[in-house]
């Protein structure tokens, strides 16, 4: 047999923990590069024309020609005939008010995703979730006055889950919003 030197298995975990520290700097660049440049192209194969980033930059502007012209004629009465009549059609009517309303959370003038709160899932096990309070009153529902309507995100997700519970179980948290979402969204490991 020949001498064999095994290498050292100090010197194989350095190695793996310096694979494993560049996977930790690596990755997340080489995603959110991914997810962007996979943007552009999707919107790029909307637009016949051959240049990189047109179609993202014709999208955009469309989306803010859109916002800009119906800031104009919000009030106006084709606007009103526009939304009762996707308000009537059964089936359109679901999808457009959720997805209006979805959209409206994020980004319109009633946002709900502003009052990040901590929810206390069980007295007595302590359990306690972050989440956003969406609605004080749910009364409308047939619930109690006491009922407030909580959004629990999952964590590195873009989904959640709506749970009704006692006002007194919820309890606000001094945080901004964007702060509390991106914490949860992380599953607890992004620093405030």
């Amino acid at each position: 047999m020949e001498n064999f030197t095994p290498v050292k298995p100090k010197l194989s975990r350095r190695l793996f923990g310096f694979f494993l520290q560049g996977l930790l700097f690596v990755a997340p660049i080489s995603i959110t590069l991914y997810v962007i440049y996979s943007v552009f192209v999707f919107f790029d194969k909307l637009i016949p024309i051959k240049i990189f980033g047109l179609g993202f930059l014709i999208v955009v502007a469309f989306i803010t020609l859109v916002g800009s012209l119906s800031s104009l004629f919000i009030r106006t009465r084709w606007s009103k005939i526009l939304n009762h009549w996707l308000d009537r059609v059964p089936l359109i009517r679901i999808l457009y008010s959720s997805l209006k309303d979805l959209m409206s959370a994020f980004v319109g003038n009633k946002k709900k995703f502003t009052q990040p709160v901590m929810v206390i899932l069980s007295k007595e096990s302590n359990v306690r979730k972050l989440g956003f309070l969406t609605e004080h009153n749910v009364s409308g529902l047939g619930l109690g006055a006491d009922m407030v309507a909580v959004y629990l995100p999952h964590s590195y997700n873009f989904s959640g889950n709506l749970f009704v519970v006692p006002a007194e179980n919820v309890v606000p948290i001094n945080a901004p919003a964007a702060e509390v979402m991106k914490f949860i969204v992380s599953g607890g490991v992004t620093r405030f």
